[in-house]
């Protein structure tokens, strides 16, 4: 039985954003009256109320447990929270006082009585975007990747080698803003796969997203499918902790090709070229192993960061793939051809160490 006298409670906000998850359509139809009803979600086109699909709100807790009624998430922002965001942000409000009055008022409550103003009252301004906040927020909305597209997308490029500590997620509907060079009418959001960036220290300071395609298993047929978001210089995705030996690539797919040969070998991916060359060194690193791609941009990738790193006293090794990089090398010539080229390449203690051995 739902209980009464919410003015009363000592968290009156907890509260009353139950009741209005519980009667979540309700709200959505009155707040965000230009979206429209789809499946278990109200989708509209942003928390001020503009038509589109890029936000979306669960009206129905999910089966299993995992989505809670009334919470919502905007692809486009990466912004996400309870049904009382959706009354601050529609209504302008900058107290959550006043977003409690006005929540009070739509589901016929008492209001409270008069108090003076509490500062305390005041809801943080939402993050901008682009900023390592919305990263921050758009990585909170994900879910992990296992039994997702982004798995059987991986697997589709021979990667199968993921770990549950990975800083990868999946988006189900990313929000994804098309350029000149998409044809008109292209989709504006895609289910994704997400990668935290950090920085030395683990902090998230953006993601990369990759939009895929679940007719195809492949990436969306949009003009840029990969796009990074937040700050990235010095910064990359991480798989495994820093140590004395590790390897920088430019791609997450040649990242995850390597260590399903060498698994515990730490990795970093600069996600570009420029970005690769400009990563940080953890302290403790001593020899890194830099896997370029078999381009132009690889190859000065390579040269500054090798400068770089002779610099600051560390040994690099380059990695050169046989095709054009070290997932085509995977797929197309599989991981027994890729681990004899890998070992002819690493100091015999590494591949000791870290090259997994076949069977």
């Amino acid at each position: 039985m739902r209980r009464e006298g919410i003015a009363t409670m000592s968290n009156p906000a907890t509260e009353i954003a139950q009741r209005l998850a519980d009667n979540a359509e309700g709200v959505c139809r009155h707040f965000l009256s230009k979206g429209h009803r789809e499946g278990r979600y109200w989708l509209v086109g942003d928390a001020r109320n503009t038509p589109g699909q890029s936000l979306y709100v669960r009206l129905v807790a999910s089966p299993d447990g995992r989505g809670a009624a009334g919470k919502w998430s905007d692809a486009a922002t990466g912004e996400h929270g309870d049904l009382l965001d959706i009354i601050a942000i529609a209504c302008g409000h900058a107290r959550l006082r006043d977003t409690l009055d006005e929540a009070r008022r739509f589901l016929s409550l008492p209001q409270p009585p008069p108090r003076d103003d509490d500062p305390g009252w005041r809801r943080e301004p939402k993050a901008p975007a682009g900023s390592p906040e919305a990263a921050q927020r758009l990585l909170a909305a994900c879910q992990p990747v296992r039994g997702t597209l982004v798995e059987a997308y991986l697997g589709g490029r021979s990667i199968a080698s993921l770990k549950t500590g990975d800083p990868l997620r999946f988006h189900p509907r990313c929000y994804y803003r098309p350029s000149r060079k998409d044809s008109p009418g292209t989709r504006r959001a895609w289910p994704a796969m997400i990668a935290a960036v950090t920085d030395l220290d683990g902090a998230i300071t953006g993601v990369h997203r990759t939009w895929l395609d679940p007719a195809t298993v492949d990436k969306a047929p949009v003009a840029y499918p990969r796009r990074a978001m937040g700050l990235l210089l010095g910064n990359g995705v991480r798989f495994g902790a820093a140590g004395p030996v590790m390897v920088a690539g430019e791609g997450i797919e040649t990242i995850l090709s390597l260590r399903t040969i060498m698994p515990a070998l730490p990795a970093i991916a600069g996600l570009s070229g420029a970005h690769l060359a400009a990563i940080l060194f953890p302290p403790q690193l001593r020899r890194l192993y830099i896997a370029r791609d078999d381009d132009p941009a690889g190859a000065a990738a390579e040269k500054t960061l090798t400068q770089r790193a002779v610099e600051a006293g560390i040994e690099t090794v380059p990695l050169d793939p046989m095709l054009d990089d070290f997932n085509s090398d995977l797929r197309h010539l599989g991981a027994d051809r890729l681990r004899a080229h890998v070992r002819s390449l690493l100091a015999a203690e590494d591949a000791e160490h870290f090259l997994l051995l076949p069977g």
